[in-house]
Order: C-alpha cells, then structure tokens, then sequence
C-alpha cells in the first residue's frame, strides 16, 4: 500500500521531459533575407544581422541560429522544429502564435519578445535573460527553464503542463489566469510573483518559497498580517 502511495505521489509530479537536440550536418544560410512561409530545413544561421526581416509562418527543420540579430524581425506563426538558437540578440521579435517543438535556447539576450499564442513543447531555454517575454494565452508543454533571468514574463491565460523553473530568476511574474499542471517552482533561485498569485494551484514549491510568498497569500484571502 505504501509502494502505492508513493507511486501515485510520483506520478501526481510528473515531471518535464528533456530535450537533446542532436543536429545533422549544416548547410551555410546564403545570403538572401528571410522569405515569408519560407522552408529552411537543415541550415546553419550564423552572426546574421535578420532584424526587421518578413518571415511569417517560415518553417524552421534541423537548423542551428547562433548569435543572430533578431530585432523587430517577425516571425508570426513559424514553426521550429528539432532546432537550436543560440547567442540570439533581439528587441521586439514578434513570434506571436509561433510553434516550437525540440527546441533548444541557449544564452540569448532578447527584449520584449512576442509569443503569445504560441505553443511550446519539449523546449529548454537555457541561460541568458529576456525581458518583458509575453506569452499570453500561450501553452507549454515539457518546458524546462534553467539557469536564465526572466524580468517581467506575462504567463497570463496561458496553460502550462510539465514546466520546470531551474536555477532561474523569475522577476515580475504575472500569472494572471495561469492554469497549471505538474510546475515545479522549487528550483527558481527567485521568484518574484507581481500578480496572480492564487493561480499556483498546480504548481510545487519549497517551504523557503512559500515563507516568502505568505505575505502575498495572506493578502489574497483577505488577512492582514500585524506585530
């Protein structure tokens, strides 16, 4: 019965699963711009400057973006697939409604992205730190956020399932009308909650976090905390 228990307990925290992108050989991107419902499948995108570039619904399969300059670049509805973006630089890049499936992002410096609506699903973003990251009504899925700065990210509406916090700083966060699943919150070295506190039903957190976040819990029920 005890085994059993423990088994169900293990299960309830279940937990993301990782993702290895392992890419084929690359091919060089030539020189050309990015094309809109563009098809780039197995490219090497590397120290491009792609700002303000047109590439809505582009299809990304088995490349490798390092240290490209995404600023105002749109990217609405593409699609990365088995990818890796590394060293990324970009202020504005619009990713609304964008699917990323086996993604890997490393150590990219990137401000006010766009990805609401997107779905996230077996993505690690790795290192780095992004501003004002919108993914309003977006959903992850299998999500593991390690060792990167995240200031004032907008969780509102969105769904998130299997989402891990990992060394990171969650700085700002709004969780307005969050609905979670399995996130684990434990391992945010910080965790700053600006709005939406009550919405961490489904969340895990360790027994510093929540010492830390009474205040805001209290205040949510409608106790006032006096000496």
């Amino acid at each position: 019965m005890a085994a059993a228990r423990s088994a169900k307990k293990t299960a309830a925290r279940a937990g993301a699963r990782r993702v290895e992108v392992r890419l084929p050989p690359l091919a060089p991107f030539g020189a050309g711009e990015l094309e809109p419902e563009g098809d780039y499948d197995g490219l090497e995108f590397r120290d491009l400057d792609l700002a303000r570039q047109q590439a809505p619904s582009a299809r990304f399969l088995d490349c490798g973006l390092y240290g490209c300059v995404l600023d105002d670049t749109r990217l609405t509805g593409a699609r990365f697939i088995d990818s890796v973006l590394s060293g990324i630089r970009g202020v504005g890049t619009d990713l609304a409604r964008a699917s990323l499936r086996d993604v890997e992002v490393r150590d990219v410096r990137m401000g006010g992205v766009q990805l609401h609506g997107a779905v996230l699903e077996r993505v690690l973003v790795k290192g780095g730190k992004i501003d004002y990251l919108n993914l309003r009504e977006a959903e992850l899925r299998d999500v593991v956020f390690d060792g990167c700065v995240l200031a004032e990210p907008d969780f509102g509406g969105a769904r998130l399932t299997r989402v891990e916090f990992r060394g990171c700083e969650l700085r700002g966060a709004d969780f307005t009308g969050v609905r979670m699943t399995d996130v684990d919150l434990r391992g945010a070295t910080l965790l700053d909650i600006a709005r939406g506190v009550e919405r961490l039903a489904g969340a895990v957190i360790s027994p510093s976090q929540l010492l830390d976040l009474a205040p805001a819990f209290a205040a949510q029920v409608g106790v006032r905390v006096e000496p």
